[in-house]
């Protein structure tokens, strides 16, 4: 069964941090980018990093860049998201992402939803309090 399980919400205070966890099963931990999406009521699902599985690639929105990093343990088939410093406005449902997208393209079209055809996982809830 091909699946990502997404884990590691919750609710901490501004300034405060927390550790996504992706792992995926069923598929072959292979020329994937692997991404951490976010959405917050009524706003429409954003990119907020992503890495390739040679881990040699990696892109952050600007919203979170110096104080979100990504990686990756191809042994565990596992991505992380460490947040830190965490505001109120990164408060939303966090899902992670997988899919086969040609290198030429990741840069282009990481942060776009639609380019993740079937591969995500069920969201975490991440509320960070003022």
């Amino acid at each position: 069964d091909v699946q990502l399980q997404a884990s590691g919400g919750g609710m901490v205070q501004a300034g405060g941090s927390l550790r996504l966890s992706c792992t995926a099963s069923g598929i072959t931990w292979d020329q994937y980018t692997l991404t951490w999406f976010r959405q917050a009521p009524g706003k429409e699902r954003e990119g907020v990093a992503c890495i390739t599985t040679t881990g040699e690639t990696k892109y952050y929105a600007d919203s979170v860049k110096g104080r979100f990093t990504i990686s990756s343990d191809n042994a565990k088939k596992t991505v992380y998201l460490q947040m830190n410093s965490l505001k109120s406005e990164d408060t939303a449902v966090y899902y992670c992402a997988a899919e086969r997208i040609p290198t030429p393209f990741i840069q282009s079209t990481w942060n776009n939803p639609r380019v993740y055809t079937n591969l995500w996982g069920q969201g975490t809830q991440v509320t960070v309090s003022s």
